[in-house]
């Protein structure tokens, strides 16, 4: 196991989409988490694909800890049962606990929280506060139109290139544990 890499946030959507793909790539990531004892930080929710691969990092025996807010606790999405939970005022102050409380971040396929919270992480990675890896598992193809988003920006001359950030990216779950055990 990495020596660095002992606690992981995992970004990722709360509905579960269309590709079943994506829900058998969550339960693959947390089964990883939960059986190479890597702390998993996520935000929380017992839906969708974050309940998902909570449940299955509980399910291998790991320590879950969960950032979520009054207002999603109140109005929103269940606790899921199990995590430790750590409840915090607003949406910024949840991101702010969960880098904290993380040695690096997983992008699964995800929905406008899970793209804000990817571009935080790698905001912080420009202005140099942060060197923490990023590791995407790409399922499906699904990060494919962000990357190119990424290219055409570079291209543009409003970033540097890919390697200016700690983005380690995977196609498959097996190759995204690689990366991180290696890390």
């Amino acid at each position: 196991m990495s020596k660095k890499l002992k606690s992981l946030a995992v970004y990722c959507g709360h509905q579960f989409g269309t590709n079943p793909s994506f829900a058998r790539a969550a339960v693959s990531v947390g089964d990883f988490l939960g059986n190479n004892n890597i702390r998993m930080v996520f935000g929380g929710g017992d839906v969708g694909l974050m309940g998902t691969v909570a449940t299955a990092a509980l399910d291998a025996g790991g320590h879950v800890i969960g950032v979520s807010t009054h207002n999603v606790i109140e109005k929103q999405e269940p606790v899921h049962n199990g995590v430790d939970v750590q409840i915090v005022d607003g949406v910024n102050d949840r991101k702010q606990k969960m880098i904290e409380l993380s040695d690096g971040f997983i992008i699964l396929p995800g929905g406008i929280g899970t793209l804000n919270e990817l571009t935080d992480i790698m905001t912080m990675q420009q202005i140099g506060e942060s060197k923490k890896p990023l590791f995407f598992l790409n399922t499906s193809g699904f990060w494919i139109p962000f990357v190119r988003l990424f290219i055409h920006m570079q291209k543009n001359g409003f970033i540097e290139t890919i390697h200016d950030y700690n983005i380690h990216g995977a196609n498959t779950p097996d190759e995204l544990f690689k990366k991180i055990l290696e890390y």
